[in-house]
C-alpha cells in the first residue's frame, strides 16, 4: 500500500478520477435499489450521480492533457489510512434513512480528499480544479437537499414515508410482536405449572429460562423459514427470524426473572405483576402499529394471557 503523501500529481487525479467513477457507481445503484418504493427519492440519486460523472469528466480532461491517454489504476484501497467506501449490497435492506446519510458521509469524505489533495500538488491548472471540486464536494449536502425539495413533492414524500412505515412493521414490528406474543403468552403455562407444583423458586426459574430459550429458538427458525420476503416484502428473512428469536426470550424471560427470588410467593406476586406490564405492551404495540382498537387489543390479550395463565397455576396445584 502506499502513502497519500508519496503520490504523485499523476497519480493523485488517477486517484480523483476512480472515486468519482466509485461514488457516481453508488449513487446510482443507490437509485436502482430505491426505484421501485420510492422512484422520487431515485431520481434525486440520479442527479447525484450525473453531479459525479460531471466531475469525472473534467479530471479525465484535465489527465489527458498534462499526462496523455493513459491512466493508472489507483484506487482508495490501495491508499493506506483510506477508508473505502461501503458496498450497496452490503447495506441490505436499503432505506431511504441509510442512503441519506450514507451519501453524507461520502460528500464529506471527498471534499476533504480534494483539500488535501490540493497541498499535494504545484501546478496551477490542477490545483484550481480541485479547489473548484473540493468547493462543490461541500456544496453537494446543499445540492442534495435542494434536490430533494425540487423533486419531492409533498405527495411523494408521503407516500414514500407510509410505504417506509408499512416496511418497517412488516420486517420489524410484526415479526417482533408475534415473538413477544409467544414468548409471554405460551411460556406463562409451564413457568407457574412448576412454581405452584414444587413452591420453589428456583426450579421455576430452571423451567422458564428454558422454555423462554427453546421458544426463541423455534420461532426464530420458524419465522426464517417462512417467507423469503420477496413476494410479501417482508424483508430479509434473516432479519426477521432474529428480531423474533430474541422478542419471544425476551418475554419468556421477563416474568421468569423475578423467580431468581428466593421467597416464593414475592417471586410469585413480582412475577404477575410483570405479565401484567408485558400483556400491556403487547396491547399497546397492536394499537399504535398494527390499526387495532385499544380495547379490542387489550381485551383479546388479557383474557388470553389470564387463560394461559389460569390453567399454569390450576396444573400446577393438582
Amino acid at each position: 500500500m502506499r502513502n497519500f503523501d508519496d503520490l504523485s500529481e499523476r497519480e493523485i487525479l488517477a486517484l480523483a478520477i476512480s472515486n468519482e467513477e466509485e461514488d457516481a457507481r453508488i449513487y446510482a445503484d443507490f437509485s436502482d435499489g430505491l426505484h421501485v418504493d420510492y422512484p422520487a427519492t431515485a431520481k434525486v440519486f440520479d442527479e447525484m450521480a450525473s453531479e459525479e460523472n460531471t466531475h469525472r469528466r473534467r479530471l479525465i480532461d484535465l489527465f489527458v492533457s498534462k499526462f496523455g491517454d493513459h491512466i493508472p489504476l489507483v484506487r482508495r484501497e490501495h491508499i493506506r489510512g483510506y477508508i473505502p467506501q461501503k458496498p450497496v449490497w452490503q447495506m441490505k435492506p436499503l432505506g431511504l434513512e441509510t442512503a441519506r446519510a450514507h451519501t453524507h458521509d461520502m460528500e464529506r469524505a471527498a471534499a476533504r480528499f480534494y483539500r488535501q489533495a490540493l497541498t499535494r500538488t504545484t501546478d496551477a491548472s490542477i490545483r484550481k480544479l480541485l479547489g473548484d471540486l473540493a468547493e462543490a464536494e461541500d456544496k453537494h449536502d446543499q445540492l442534495a437537499t435542494g434536490l430533494e425539495h425540487e423533486v419531492l413533492t409533498g405527495d411523494a414524500r408521503d407516500s414514500e414515508a407510509e410505504h417506509e412505515r408499512r416496511r418497517f412493521v412488516l420486517q420489524i414490528i410484526q415479526p417482533g410482536l408475534v415473538g413477544l406474543m409467544d414468548g409471554s403468552v405460551s411460556t406463562l403455562a409451564p413457568v407457574f405449572a412448576a412454581a405452584f407444583a414444587t413452591h420453589n423458586s428456583w426450579n421455576a426459574f430452571v423451567v422458564g429460562l428454558a422454555a423462554s430459550i427453546g421458544a426463541g429458538i423455534s420461532m426464530g427458525f420458524a419465522e426464517a423459514l417462512s417467507d423469503d420476503g420477496k413476494l410479501s416484502g417482508r424483508g430479509a428473512p434473516l432479519l426477521r427470524g432474529v428480531v423474533c428469536g430474541l422478542m419471544t426470550t425476551a418475554g419468556g424471560i421477563g416474568h421468569t426473572l423475578p423467580y431468581l427470588i428466593p421467597s416464593f410467593y414475592t417471586a410469585t406476586v413480582i412475577a404477575i405483576i410483570v405479565v401484567a406490564i408485558e400483556l400491556s405492551v403487547i396491547a399497546w404495540i397492536q394499537w399504535r402499529y398494527m390499526d387495532t382498537p385499544p380495547l379490542s387489543a387489550a381485551a383479546k390479550v388479557m383474557i388470553g394471557g389470564a387463560l394461559v395463565l389460569a390453567a399454569g397455576i390450576l396444573i400446577g396445584s393438582s
